[in-house]
């Protein structure tokens, strides 16, 4: 798949067995974090799942591989599954769309600093989005709301902090996630 394009097909989520072990990526699988395992699509690459019985949207990095189960296209992390709610299912109809590449492995381009921030959520509803972007605006730095249009569908990434360093933007995704929101720190985009 390309940037954009997509795919229909059927997922499920995986937790407890695996917390804890390395995935194909080389990460340590943490079922708290928003990450999903795919069979093809290049380790590091973003992605929009929606469940298809909900309308829930959520954007995820694939950091590992699967599932290996025939019928099945994506495994999502049990806070992903979560909050598709995808947990009691198990097993639900999603879209699946590439929303941003798998990073290249060439140097950073001279003369561009990398700045990180801290993502609570990719919403197909912007009212929505800006309620949460209002919600969090008076306690934590630099909150937006950022517009991105995949597959001819617009979803609203709300984002937390820029930060010149990535401990600095660690430290506000705990604070971040004592108030029981998932976070995902990633580059800004420039």
């Amino acid at each position: 798949m390309s940037l954009g394009t997509g795919e229909t097909g059927l997922a499920s989520w995986y937790g407890p067995d695996f917390h804890g072990r390395r995935t194909s990526s080389g990460e340590i699988y943490d079922m708290y974090q928003l990450t999903a395992a795919h069979r093809e699509l290049p380790l590091g690459t973003w992605i929009m799942v929606t469940n298809l019985n909900t309308g829930r949207s959520l954007e995820l990095r694939v950091n590992d591989r699967g599932p290996f189960v025939p019928d099945r296209i994506l495994d999502v992390s049990y806070a992903a599954g979560r909050l598709l709610g995808m947990i009691a299912p198990g097993v639900v109809p999603v879209r699946v769309v590439v929303t941003r590449l798998a990073p290249g492995d060439g140097p950073e381009p001279a003369g561009l600093s990398v700045r990180y921030t801290g993502q609570v959520g990719s919403l197909a509803s912007e009212p929505q989005a800006r309620s949460l972007e209002q919600s969090l605006a008076g306690s934590f730095p630099d909150v937006e709301v950022v517009r991105r249009v995949v597959g001819g569908d617009a979803y609203f990434r709300v984002r937390v902090g820029n930060f010149a360093r990535r401990p600095e933007a660690l430290a506000l995704a705990e604070r971040l996630a004592a108030r029981g929101l998932s976070v995902v720190i990633m580059e800004r985009d420039r």
